[in-house]
């Protein structure tokens, strides 16, 4: 049946062999040329017009040439008129057995006996693959073609006509008038007609398995008869095999994978060699206007000239297709998988060399030569590892990490001096250890801090491998390979200062050695403040912040002096990280995301730096200090925990750490993971927050850093939201102790004391919380910022009741409208409301209740908005708190985004100005579009205006608009940061 359905479009050629037969039975014969490329069915129709001229009654006379018969003189000849006969007992004898004198006597002996056979019948003589013939059978064939016009003898031969590289030599009928011979060249199968042939072995199948068989086959006849022997292999119980494979070893018997090789030796090593550059290109090196054939003639080394041509011909049969871009491809990687197959791994490898140098030379991006460059065996010259080092930056930047991880290492393969290597190891080690979060690059960047180089290398590798190992848990090991530099360092008293800077941050992983290097650190400073530089003082500005000891003011007053200083480059990100941490705890929230911004600007993500990290959790607590919740959410960056270190996800449910991700989770707890808990209670999602927080077992860590302890904050926020005040009161007691431990005692950084005075309260215990109260207050007004001082007087007021208790919810609210951030007004107000109604003051109750239900609205903070609600029913409030749109309902992230869309900014701009992911962008523009009521982006800059202009009249006209903290979103949690403490 498949023979069948490929010959149904050979019609025309059998039509013309049965008009020529029937003239040739009248006594006029004629040459028929068959010709077509290999793989056409030139032999089935052969076959096929044999077989119709014996119904018919002529007598057929076969031969097929071969090329091992091309040394042998008239073994074509003698095949068909000696049918079974050895040729070495006939050459150069004639039929009847007697010698012969030369080979013009012998051919007219084989003329005579050809027409003997024409005298009794109608004759057919048929001989396929005619290019093959021994050079005397294809002159005796020509000169029968000259002769037969008068004999009842049609002679029918075919011949292969393709275009090669090499040009092909001259055909059969090269010297024959046209009047003497027929020629009809054979198409490749139509789709339609493939795909009969395909239905009439698969019937079953559907449209798109059989349009991949099509194009498996490439409109050829041989190579689709050879698929289909192979799927009917694979077919079990009348199942179609699931698809159509991709490579070769998927296919049992093999038919397909020899007819490929067959196909690829029939054209000639050269058209072969050319067939496997490009299948082994697969795309590369035919874009940015270059053409492929300069590119696959040099890889094949034959000529450029005739490459072209090839390409065009090879589409027109239907095995190469043009992808989107208009690069030739083949039409399947099946096709493509079959025809490399035949390639040795050595000639490959150098193909691909040779494409990759003759990339490089005409000036083809990184990324296009580096992948030849990934194929390739060492190339030993620099242009190979800039290349490579090139591509593997550009896919960094585009946070194509593991591509880059590859790239890296092929570069290590070759030769480069040791101050590069170095540099390469260290970025390589710092990305396979965040890609895993393991030990998989400490090797590496061990292995950059022994190599020679300058000092400044040593240092840079000392303090990326001190890093990797502080994140493992191993923070002596951390500390002693950064002592362990001092010796190399006599002569640079700048590195020194910033080793020891770097042992600080880095010793904030574990209680002891922390004690050690800030020790360390103040006796150093008190000497000589120089000997320390300005990044080591910033650090000791920041421990004298924590552990209580100085107020916010005289806290910047330094930090922006050791601002003003000149400082070494690679000592100023420790300057900047501490000195956005200390900023952001003084609630100079502009300021410390200037810093932030500025820190990060001068690093390189791809490099391990205990400041890189630091950066980003400063960005993630100025985040939660502004509410921004949704923000949180939705940029794992924004949280720079252990998702944003891998690459991140799109979301803080789809990172891979999640419950149900792909990656297993961290061995103990980040900031992002506080954050996250935080986020997901205030927004209504304390189920999921219950998942996140249960994917850690605690019991299981030694970690002994702040981050656990920001955990154990976060999990208690979680408890306490969850009617749990006994869970969550242990939780809150226990980050207090170990931050006691650690010398921090501010509730600038973890407010533990105030959210374990509300769990006494609610467990019954009003003088241990008004203790815990007090403490709170008296240790918030040395730092003196409304943030904490405000939070304080709140649970104090909570806690003392009565007219007191009033009196400190009015203060705490006054307190928080003064600061400049907003985020512990929501529950300030709702403190003063309860007040307010156990006063049996109810009308006046409502304006706060109110206003703290619409605060939470624009904020998105679903838990603090629906405590508002209920308030304000117990308080006979019969009207809830009206949801509010337009521009005042923006938050400050969204107003800050939004503007700049309605600037004309993309996205991917807005992203990179603001340090924020694509998607963080989307999601606020997202909820902009609803709140101000547009579903276009062209309508954006007008409807701010409008909103604008409409908050400007009403303010005038009333005078009572209060629009405190609208872009200062307002949180509720006492999320304050905990940096580095």
């Amino acid at each position: 049946m498949c023979e069948l359905a490929a010959l149904r479009e050979r019609r025309a050629a059998l039509d013309l062999v049965a008009a020529e037969a029937d003239r040739a039975r009248a006594g006029s014969g004629r040459l028929v040329l068959l010709r077509g490329a290999t793989g056409t069915g030139r032999t089935a129709l052969l076959e096929a017009v044999a077989e119709q001229a014996a119904t018919r009654g002529t007598r057929v006379l076969r031969a097929r040439c071969s090329p091992e018969d091309t040394g042998v003189s008239f073994a074509a000849a003698l095949r068909l008129l000696l049918p079974g006969a050895e040729f070495a007992g006939h050459a150069g004898r004639f039929p009847d057995g007697s010698d012969v004198l030369d080979d013009r006597t012998y051919a007219a002996q084989l003329w005579q006996t050809l027409c003997s056979f024409a005298a009794d019948s109608p004759l057919l003589v048929a001989v396929d693959d005619v290019h093959f013939a021994d050079e005397l059978s294809r002159r005796w064939l020509v000169e029968a073609a000259r002769r037969i016009d008068r004999l009842p003898l049609l002679l029918v031969a075919t011949e292969r006509s393709q275009y090669d590289i090499d040009p092909p030599s001259a055909g059969l009928a090269h010297t024959l008038s046209p009047t003497l011979v027929r020629t009809h060249t054979l198409a490749p199968l139509s789709p339609d007609g493939a795909a009969q042939m395909v239905r009439a072995v698969f019937g079953d199948a559907s449209p798109d398995w059989v349009e991949d068989c099509v194009r498996a086959g490439g409109q050829s006849p041989l190579l689709l008869r050879a698929l289909l022997d192979d799927l009917r292999a694979e077919e079990r119980d009348g199942t179609l095999p699931a698809s159509v494979p991709d490579t070769c070893a998927a296919l049992y018997p093999g038919a397909y994978q020899a007819a490929v090789s067959w196909w690829l030796d029939s054209a000639g090593p050269a058209t072969a060699g050319v067939a496997r550059a490009l299948a082994a290109l697969d795309g590369d090196g035919m874009e940015d206007g270059h053409g492929p054939a300069e590119l696959l003639a040099r890889m094949a080394g034959v000529d450029a000239a005739r490459v072209p041509g090839w390409l065009t011909a090879m589409t027109r049969l239907g095995l190469l297709r043009p992808d989107p871009q208009g690069r030739p491809g083949y039409a399947h990687p099946l096709l493509r998988d079959a025809v490399l197959s035949g390639w040795s791994s050595v000639r490959r490898q150098a193909a691909h060399r040779t494409a990759a140098e003759t990339m490089q030379r005409r000036g083809d991006r990184a990324e296009a030569v580096a992948r030849q460059l990934l194929r390739a065996p060492v190339v030993g010259l620099a242009w190979a590892v800039g290349a490579l080092l090139d591509a593997a930056a550009l896919a960094l930047r585009d946070a194509r990490t593991d591509d880059a991880l590859v790239l890296l290492r092929r570069a290590l393969d070759e030769p480069m001096p040791a101050a590069r290597r170095a540099t390469v190891l260290i970025e390589l080690g710092s990305l396979e250890f965040a890609a895993a979060r393991s030990s998989a690059g400490i090797p590496r960047l061990a292995e950059a801090t022994r190599l020679p180089g300058a000092a400044q290398d040593r240092v840079r590798a000392a303090v990326a491998l001190g890093t990797a190992l502080a994140r493992q848990g191993e923070t002596r090991a951390a500390v002693d390979v950064l002592r362990g530099q001092d010796e190399h360092l006599t002569d640079h008293p700048d590195l020194a200062r910033l080793l020891g800077t770097a042992s600080a941050l880095l010793s904030d992983h574990d209680r002891g050695i922390r004690e050690e290097a800030y020790r360390w650190l103040s006796e150093t400073a008190e000497l000589s403040p120089e000997a320390v530089g300005p990044a080591g003082q910033a650090l000791l500005v920041r421990y004298d912040a924590t552990a209580g000891r100085t107020s916010a003011d005289a806290a910047m007053r330094h930090t922006r002096a050791l601002l003003a200083e000149p400082v070494d480059p690679l000592a100023e990100p420790f300057l900047l990280g501490t000195a956005a941490a200390v900023a952001q705890w003084a609630d100079e929230l502009d300021e410390a995301e200037r810093l932030v911004r500025r820190g990060l600007a001068g690093q390189r993500p791809s490099l391990l730096h205990p400041m890189h990290l630091a950066l980003l959790n400063v960005r993630a607590d100025i985040t939660g200090a502004r509410g921004g919740y949704g923000e949180l959410l939705a940029d794992p960056r924004a949280g720079a925990g252990a998702g944003a270190e891998a690459g991140g996800a799109e979301g803080i449910t789809g990172l891979p750490w999640w419950p149900g991700g792909s990656r297993s989770r961290p061995s103990g707890p980040a900031n992002v993971h506080a954050h996250a808990v935080i986020a997901l209670v205030e927004t209504g999602r304390a189920q999921e927050a219950a998942r996140l927080a249960d994917a850690f077992d605690l019991g299981l860590t030694r970690d002994d850093s702040w981050e656990l302890n920001r955990f154990l904050y976060a999990r208690g926020v979680l408890r306490a939201a969850c009617g749990d005040p006994a869970g969550a009161l242990d939780d809150f007691l226990e980050c207090g102790r170990r931050q006691t431990a650690r010398d921090v005692v501010s509730p600038v950084v973890t407010p533990w004391r105030s959210a374990a005075a509300e769990c006494r309260l609610a467990l019954g215990e009003p003088q241990d919380a008004l203790d815990l109260a007090g403490e709170e207050l008296r240790l918030a007004l040395v730092w003196n910022t409304p943030r904490p001082v405000g939070r304080a007087l709140r649970v104090l007021g909570t806690a003392t009741g009565g007219r007191r208790g009033l009196e400190l919810a009015d203060q705490a609210v006054r307190t928080l409208r003064d600061g400049a951030v907003a985020t512990e007004l929501i529950p300030a107000l709702i403190a003063q409301g309860r007040q307010l109604v156990a006063a049996g003051e109810r009308l006046r109750a409502r304006d706060p209740l109110r206003e703290a239900a619409e605060r939470a609205e624009r904020l998105g903070a679903v838990r603090l908005r629906a405590l508002a609600e209920e308030a304000l029913r117990e308080g006979g409030s019969r009207r809830a708190a009206t949801a509010l749109t337009g521009r005042e309902a923006l938050t400050g992230s969204e107003r800050r985004i939004a503007a700049l869309a309605a600037d004309g900014r993309t996205n991917a701009e807005i992203a990179e100005l603001l340090h924020l992911a694509r998607r963080t962008v989307e999601t606020h523009l997202t909820s902009t579009y609803r709140k101000l009521g547009i579903r276009r982006r062209a309508e954006l800059a007008t409807a701010l205006a409008e909103r604008s202009a409409e908050a400007a009249e009403a303010a005038g006209t009333t005078g009572a608009a209060d629009t405190t903290g609208a872009a200062r979103p307002a949180g509720a949690t006492g999320t304050a940061g905990g940096q580095g403490t």
